[in-house]
């Protein structure tokens, strides 16, 4: 039979296992907060998790700064969308790397759709500036984005699936329905227009 104090014992083991059940963790309350759109909740994540998740993305990015800064802020709008509760900081933080690693790699697909498209440009931009000038690969590739901004909508995605999700045009003619001698046509009229936008840009610059 058991004795008194052992059956004391257990009923307290269990009175305290269900009493601490029944208090969420701190990183539950966190992220419930978040959930629901609790901005003071955000401001406490960014306190606690922003330079720890900038660091971590200065490692992902080699070193590059910059890039880290824009993975950084990609990085916290896709938290802000996905945000759910998290039980624990485990948890919590590698799902947060997931996130980064992606905001990363999704910076480097974009540096990857500047350089193809800086390529075919930089022969002709060569007679509007010298190529070995300091800041002229900056200069030319401010003067692209701001080219491509300045597109259309269905222009800039256009180039987006061709240069930086590196679809075929034969992929591009049957999503668009259309010929594949005119998706061709279009992509051609699309870098004579950047090319006479890049040169233009650039030589105002060297004028002013």
């Amino acid at each position: 039979m058991m004795s008194e104090p052992f059956v004391l014992q257990a009923f307290t083991a269990l009175a305290m296992a269900d009493e601490s059940s029944a208090f969420p963790s701190p990183i539950e309350r966190l992220t419930s907060r978040m959930a629901r759109g609790d901005e003071e909740a955000y401001r406490e994540f960014y306190q606690l998790y922003g330079h720890r998740l900038f660091r971590y993305l200065i490692v992902v990015t080699s070193g590059q700064e910059e890039s880290a800064k824009d993975a950084l802020q990609q990085t916290l709008l896709r938290l802000v969308r996905h945000i759910r509760r998290f039980d624990s900081e485990d948890e919590f933080w590698s799902w947060l790397t997931v996130l980064a690693r992606s905001a990363a790699s999704d910076q480097r697909r974009k540096g990857l759709t500047y350089q193809v498209l800086l390529g075919r440009f930089f022969e002709h931009a060569n007679s509007s500036g010298d190529r070995s000038e300091p800041g002229f690969e900056g200069r030319l590739n401010d003067a692209l984005e701001a080219s491509l901004n300045a597109l259309p909508e269905e222009h800039r995605q256009l180039l987006d699936l061709k240069y930086r999700a590196r679809a075929s045009v034969k992929d591009l003619a049957a999503q668009l329905k259309t010929t594949e001698k005119s998706v061709e046509s279009r992509l051609v009229r699309l870098r004579q227009r950047l090319r006479a936008d890049i040169l233009a840009k650039l030589t105002h610059e060297d004028a002013t």
